[in-house]
């Protein structure tokens, strides 16, 4: 049964929206003049990250000072005996925003107990702001949204997270190539909330990842399911973003059918007879060098 929290969700989703945007003009200020150091293989992190996180949570802490925040670049700071959190990404998308290319997001989400009450995205590059609120609804800046209500996998367009470094026998790419055959489009775009928000606006008609963190989908679950989209585990179970399992759709039914199709990586009885080639690389980076993945393929 949903609670009633005590403190109003629409001055909640105010402070978040204020924050989100304080945290995306830090952002766009220090685009181009960053310094990159690499955590891991195609996993960047640069200082932009942690200047809009540090702003975000100055901004929020002041009126909220009781609140616990959790947040990707080191951010743990547990409730002072109190039930609210606030989960914050202050750059989800990194390797699109060191390359330049335009989608990337801050994501800000707050939840009491273990319930999302408001969430926010805001997509600097096109000063576009998706926001929920528990029970009133999805808005793209102040605009209410909802999702495209698509159906059959055949007329769907996709989005799907890969794994940082992901060898071509994980599971993960497996269902990616494996729901090429059956959906209209698949795409891999690099960024969770953005992915999100998209399908919240009917932008596209559904996501998955197995792959993510709580800071990276806490703001979009609830977009999604106030836009009447569906958010569930790959195998149809509730929703739990602390645990990497996620797959957001436009319909019940759309839901139904991609868990169907990304149930299985290799289905049973399938054969391994071709390769695919996937270019790693950007659009129009003429005179850049290129990966290529030889990749199996699937007929079932």
């Amino acid at each position: 049964m949903p609670v009633t929290p005590p403190i109003d969700p629409c001055e909640l989703l105010t402070t978040a929206e204020e924050a989100a945007r304080a945290g995306g003009q830090v952002l766009q200020d220090w685009r181009g003049r960053f310094s990159v150091r690499e955590k891991s293989r195609a996993n960047l992190v640069t200082e932009a990250d942690h200047a809009s996180q540090e702003l975000i949570h100055r901004l929020i802490s002041g009126r909220y000072p009781d609140h616990g925040f959790l947040g990707e670049e080191g951010l743990n700071l547990p409730a002072k005996g109190s039930p609210w959190q606030w989960i914050i990404d202050p750059l989800d998308g990194t390797s699109n925003y060191v390359h330049g290319f335009p989608y990337y997001a801050v994501s800000i989400a707050v939840r009491y107990d273990s319930e999302l009450i408001a969430g926010v995205i805001f997509d600097p590059t096109r000063n576009e702001l998706f926001a929920a609120t528990a029970g009133g609804g999805a808005y793209l800046n102040g605009r209410q949204i909802s999702a495209s209500g698509e159906r059959e996998p055949s007329g769907a367009m996709v989005m799907a997270s890969l794994p940082v470094g992901g060898r071509p026998e994980d599971p993960a790419v497996q269902r990616f190539l494996k729901a090429f055959s059956h959906l209209q489009a698949v795409q891999r775009s690099g960024s969770a909330a953005l992915n999100l928000a998209c399908v919240a606006s009917g932008r596209i008609d559904g996501f998955w990842s197995t792959s993510l963190h709580p800071w990276d989908v806490a703001a979009g679950v609830l977009i999604v399911q106030e836009a009447g989209g569906t958010v569930t585990t790959l195998k149809g179970h509730a929703i739990d973003i602390s645990v990497p399992d996620i797959l957001a759709a436009s319909s019940p039914e759309l839901s139904a059918a991609l868990i169907g199709i990304l149930r299985w990586a290799i289905p049973s009885g399938s054969t391994l007879h071709r390769s695919v080639s996937l270019r790693i690389g950007q659009s129009g980076d003429s005179g850049k060098s290129h990966e290529f993945l030889h990749l199996p393929a699937f007929t079932t």
